[in-house]
């Protein structure tokens, strides 16, 4: 009779040759060629499980599987989430303060860790694990990532709140068919011979030669890309400049995307609901930004709401992940050498789920130091929202006599 030794050995050899199906038939049929004792013998060789064992012993009896499979259907341990339909929706709905089935998801305003979302699972009746909430976030497209690029002041008192009065306007406007966009100012990059940021691929040592060092004078030419996002629509309209990014070119931009998409894809729609960064050319301080705002409303007729991210707060604007992040993939690597290579390569972003993105150049200037006097100011039609006014304000059109 074998030892326990000899048992071991005869799998040695053979075990990492055979796939899941073919071991536990061999070792099934070990276990009956030992008889009684052998399936605790052979699990203790080979390290299946006695109930692995049992099952082969079954299997051997029965009909052959189909050529190719390894288990009968329905066999191994089924999905969590097909056991439970509801754990991965109420999932995205505590990572998402919005469900799953909207347009697009306005706003990510909270954070918690693997184990706090495991623990609100199971409280919700949905036992899960914090390694498998871990899991189930990776698979939906989900991954760690920081909230600033650098410390932008202390957080707020009303941070969230802000962030929630946000995502209630953007959800009430995309159920009311209104244009929702997001709003904000690229990095302004060098035109010229110079390194851009990440790889491409290459043929081996035919890298991109680019200038040793970035110290560009005052004369080299920059480019200002202020992006529009359509969170209803998942398009984006980029408005490339090329002198100042200041709150005139910000409203221009805007203007651009009304005139060149907006109007024709929401007809005469009553209100654009606007989100923007705190700071910028499109800061809520800014008197230039309101001031042309206004120009804006009386030029179309749409009543504009806008709504401000409270300080520190800017990475959270949808514009920046759900467009320029894409834009800087698509360019990495590619030296900038003129403003129709930005053009090109901004137009020239998509992704899987469809972004499609509008590029234009404008050349017009934007002088710095624009004063808005008060006489000037006191034409601007502004009514501050209850909350947070100096955040939240609707511009509504001029009445003309």
């Amino acid at each position: 009779m074998d030892t326990d030794a000899e048992v071991a050995q005869y799998f040695a050899g053979m075990w990492p040759h055979l796939d899941e199906h073919a071991r536990r038939l061999v070792a099934a049929s070990k276990a009956v060629e030992l008889g009684y004792g052998g399936i605790s013998r052979v699990s203790r060789a080979c390290g299946l499980s006695r109930v692995t064992l049992t099952k082969g012993v079954e299997q051997l009896q029965a009909a052959p599987l189909v050529p190719g499979r390894i288990r009968h259907e329905g066999g191994g341990r089924h999905a969590l989430t097909s056991k439970d339909p509801g754990l991965a929706p109420t999932l995205d709905g505590l990572v998402e303060p919005t469900a799953r089935g909207d347009p697009q998801s306005p706003l990510r305003w909270t954070s918690k860790s693997a184990r706090m979302l495991a623990a609100e699972l199971t409280a919700r009746r949905h036992p899960v694990s914090h390694t498998k909430v871990t899991q189930l976030l990776r698979e939906s497209g989900y991954s760690l990532q920081g909230n600033r690029k650098t410390e932008e002041g202390d957080d707020h008192p009303d941070r969230d709140a802000q962030f929630r009065h946000i995502n209630r306007a953007v959800k009430r406007a995309l159920r009311a068919g209104e244009p929702v966009i997001s709003v904000d100012t690229k990095k302004k990059e060098l035109i010229g011979n110079y390194q851009n940021q990440g790889r491409q691929w290459r043929k081996e040592g035919t890298a991109n030669k680019v200038n040793g060092h970035d110290f560009p004078s005052p004369d080299v030419p920059r480019a200002y890309p202020y992006g529009i996002y359509d969170l209803g629509r998942n398009a984006g309209f980029v408005n490339v400049g090329t002198d100042h990014d200041t709150g005139a070119f910000a409203a221009a931009s805007i203007r651009g995307w009304w005139r060149a998409e907006g109007r024709h894809l929401y007809l005469r729609p009553p209100r654009l609901l606007i989100t923007a960064d705190g700071g910028g050319s499109n800061g809520w301080r800014l008197r230039l930004w309101k001031w042309e705002l206004q120009r804006l409303a009386d030029q179309t007729g749409l009543t504009l709401t806008v709504c401000h991210f409270p300080p520190g707060t800017s990475k959270w604007n949808k514009v920046e992940h759900r467009l320029f992040s894409f834009i800087s993939s698509n360019w990495r690597g590619e030296p900038l050498r003129d403003y129709e290579t930005v053009v090109r390569l901004i137009a020239g972003t998509t992704t899987a789920k469809g972004l499609k993105v509008t590029c234009r150049l404008d050349h017009r200037r934007y002088p710095v130091g624009r004063k808005i006097t008060d006489e000037a100011f006191a034409h601007v039609n502004l009514k501050p929202d209850k909350f947070h006014g100096e955040w939240n304000y609707t511009i509504h059109p001029n009445i003309k006599a």
